[in-house]
């Protein structure tokens, strides 16, 4: 066989593309959950691919590609066999296993984020596995690997069913037997906000996983030697970018409506769902055909996520089975309606008949009742056995600590413990000085300082200040200028009785919208308490819902941790 550099190099780099979508995958699912589940997101994530790739090698290839038969591939461990009969022009089989292999690790990879926060890390693993041996693989063989839907004329350019679908299912199948969420419904039912932790990781995400889409359906061409695959992959490029934009600003104007202002968790799903969506029909529908299948993407994506949330009450923290399995079905079929003929039978509106639409309906159909079935039985031998959920007390705590001894996944993941001295690491810490408390005798020199009458004559009070973080600078000057100049001061999150304004997120209702304040605290005892809270209240004073709280404590005393003084004293400065 005669060996084609540029089409190599193309389905390599695509195949590097969509490795790298497992950072994508990772960001997103992440920014969608809960910081006390992070380090096991990133951790499912990576071992989807580490426990596909072997899985995919060993059995799931052979599945695939194989002549075999209509249903089923051959068994071939070590993939020793001849592929020559699926093999692209010019493309050496291990760089076709490569870029399939990235493809199965994707379709697996889905199924994290449906049932995050609340599946055992033991149980996750072994249904990665079967999804990697078997499931994607058998279905992957009917429509690429030469099966009955392919003979058939079933098209699926880049994976909206082989891929997407397939985890959409998966995932689909997983979230209803493992149930809710502790406290994602409430007695009557009604679905509870549970907020994501990182809005800006999931947007990461995504961008991600935007740009290396182009990988996925671009270098499905897999080949670009000649002037027609040139043309069809600049198509597929333009196609993939213009579904998932317009996705978007159907989101965008279709949340504003509904839910009164633009929902910014769910336009990014919308830009994940347009990328699902065209996936199948990227190479075979034109421009219009493309943006207009946007506007059903970016509309049926804000409806499937408020049905599952609400009417079947499935469990999805990330809308990864609105995504992936309704815009992948969804797509899917829509190709049978926008494709223009120019790489496949035309479609409806080509006056293509019903017979392509017919074939692409019916291909959706079949996968779901493969992937549904088979991921039943996989799911329910696993909860029977090992179990598929952990406890409540470690769900509540967060996967993280009883599955991973993780503490956090952020700054200072790990706790610091202090170096016993006689360690290379502790005799070098004992060298640097400024790290070790100074010997009293070498402190700085406490001055005594000569207040007025004796400590217990003045009276310690603390003022809590409870007011909008926009306040703080000038609250500051204006505390400064009666002499108060101690202060501590926090970033918080609360409500009164007002309960702040109502909040949607994803089309759920946020139950006690909690609003960012400001809270300082000062210690006051030569400064009136009088003087401090008239100053504070002509500040803060608006006249509007929200201007702030202040609170009056006694306080009973206040020590000086350097100096010993207590009282009156300690608030003083004595330089």
């Amino acid at each position: 066989m005669t060996y084609s550099a540029v089409n190599t190099i193309w389905v390599l780099l695509g195949a590097a593309l969509v490795f790298f979508m497992q950072a994508g995958f990772s960001m997103c699912e992440a920014g969608f959950t809960r910081a006390k589940n992070t380090g096991n997101i990133l951790m499912k994530n990576l071992m989807d691919f580490c426990i596909g790739t072997p899985c995919f090698w060993l059995f799931g290839f052979g599945v695939m590609f194989g002549l075999g038969s209509g249903a089923f591939g051959w068994l071939d461990p070590l993939i020793m066999k001849d592929y020559s009969h699926i093999l692209p022009a010019g493309v050496p089989l291990w760089a076709f296993a490569i870029f399939q292999t990235v493809f199965c690790a994707t379709s697996a990879t889905i199924v994290s984020g449906a049932m995050a926060e609340r599946t055992k890390f033991s149980a996750y693993c072994i249904y990665s596995a079967a999804i990697s041996l078997f499931i994607y693989p058998i279905s992957g063989h009917w429509i690429w690997g030469g099966g009955w839907l392919a003979q058939l004329g079933f098209h699926d350019f880049a994976g909206s069913t082989a891929v997407h679908m397939v985890g959409g299912i998966c995932a689909l199948v997983g979230a209803a037997i493992l149930g809710p969420r502790i406290g994602k419904y409430g007695k009557d039912g009604k679905p509870r906000a549970i907020l994501g932790h990182n809005l800006t990781f999931a947007a990461l995400g995504v961008f991600i996983l935007w740009f290396c889409w182009f990988g996925f359906n671009g270098a499905s061409t897999v080949g670009m030697d000649t002037d027609e695959l040139i043309v069809r992959a600049g198509r597929v490029f333009f196609n993939t970018n213009m579904a998932a934009a317009v996705a978007c600003c159907a989101t965008l104007i279709f949340t504003w409506i509904r839910y009164g202002k633009p929902d910014v968790s769910m336009t990014y799903n919308a830009a994940l769902a347009g990328l699902v969506g065209i996936t199948a029909g990227c190479d075979a529908v034109n421009a219009v055909g493309a943006a207009i299948m946007g506007v059903v993407f970016g509309i049926v994506i804000v409806l499937a996520v408020e049905f599952f949330d609400k009417v079947v009450k499935i469990d999805d923290p990330v809308g990864a089975i609105s995504v992936h399995g309704v815009c992948g079905a969804l797509g899917t079929i829509l190709t049978g309606v926008f494709a223009d003929g120019a790489s496949t039978e035309a479609g409806l509106l080509y006056g293509g008949g019903f017979h392509f639409f017919g074939i692409q309906v019916l291909g959706v159909v079949a996968v779901i009742a493969w992937v549904a079935i088979t991921m039943t039985i996989v799911f329910n031998v696993i909860k029977h056995t090992i179990g598929l959920r952990v406890s409540e007390a470690e769900e509540i705590m967060g996967l993280d600590k009883p599955e991973h001894g993780l503490s956090s996944a952020y700054a200072d993941f790990m706790p610091v413990v202090p170096t016993v001295l006689g360690t290379k690491a502790g005799e070098t810490a004992a060298k640097i000085k400024d790290t070790i408390p100074v010997a009293v005798e070498k402190a700085v020199p406490v001055t005594k300082v000569t207040t007025e009458g004796a400590s217990h004559e003045h009276k310690l009070s603390k003022i809590v200040i409870i007011a909008k973080q926009s306040k703080f600078e000038v609250l500051k000057e204006a505390l400064a200028s009666i002499g108060v100049s101690g202060m501590t001061v926090t970033n918080v999150v609360g409500c009164g009785v007002q309960k702040g304004a109502p909040e949607y997120y994803r089309g759920a209702e946020v139950d006690v919208t909690l609003l960012p304040k400001m809270k300082m605290e000062v210690v006051v005892s030569k400064v009136p308490v009088e003087t401090v809270v008239e100053t504070v209240k002509k500040v803060l004073y608006t006249g509007h819902i929200g201007d702030g709280k202040i609170f009056v404590y006694d306080v009973e005393n206040v020590v000086k941790v350097r100096t010993g003084a207590e009282g009156f004293d300690a608030l003083q400065d004595d330089n």
